[in-house]
């Protein structure tokens, strides 16, 4: 009789066992699922959408060389990224949000946009990318006071690839700090515009 009572409780603690370890088995088969399925909707995202998602009222870049990072994402959608003509304007009005002023007053918006679209189109049908940029380091950045304004000046050289071919060049970004207190993209030169201007 105890004999007949163990090898029960043996089965039942066998098939309780069994249970328990389909119910983690299916939990963990379900939460798997999920996470990938998380994952597959991150990779729908692209480069061009994540960089429009950033919304600049609550998430300004905080330094000179955080701004010219994103002026660089931004370009690197322009010319290396597939898009619709309402994600290229979305993009266009974007890169404005991180400009001075009197950079963007420069021009109509009409004549702006027509610019930009000839520029890229230009570098696009030359097959030409911009595969990599690097910043100057925070320590390299330049802060100045100058009528009345707080400026910064730092270097941003860019990598362009036109098919097997590699080529650099290196640009100047000039910044002002706004009333806000944000860093806005006053101009830009080629380094070397500046070196020839400086040697004259």
């Amino acid at each position: 009789m105890n004999k007949r009572h163990s090898q029960g409780g043996i089965k039942g603690l066998i098939i309780g066992i069994i249970l328990v370890c389909l119910v983690l088995g299916y939990y963990y088969y379900l939460s798997n699922r999920k996470s990938e399925t998380a994952q597959e909707e991150v990779v729908k995202i692209s480069a061009v959408q994540e960089v429009l998602m950033r919304n600049l009222d609550n998430n300004y870049p905080p330094t000179p060389r955080e701004v010219v990072k994103y002026y660089c994402q931004i370009t690197q959608c322009f010319y290396g990224e597939t898009y619709t003509e309402e994600e290229f304007q979305a993009l266009a009005f974007k890169i404005q949000e991180i400009y001075d002023d009197e950079l963007v007053a420069n021009k109509t918006q009409q004549q702006y946009l027509e610019d930009l679209r000839w520029d890229v189109n230009n570098l696009k049908e030359q097959g030409v990318v911009i595969s990599s940029y690097a910043l100057s380091s925070s320590t390299d950045v330049e802060e100045f006071k100058k009528d009345g304004f707080t400026w910064a000046k730092l270097y941003c050289a860019f990598t362009l690839r036109q098919k097997t071919k590699l080529a650099s060049t290196e640009e100047i970004f000039l910044l002002r700090k706004d009333e806000n207190g944000h860093w806005k993209i006053y101009g830009w030169k080629l380094a070397d515009e500046v070196e020839q201007n400086d040697g004259d």
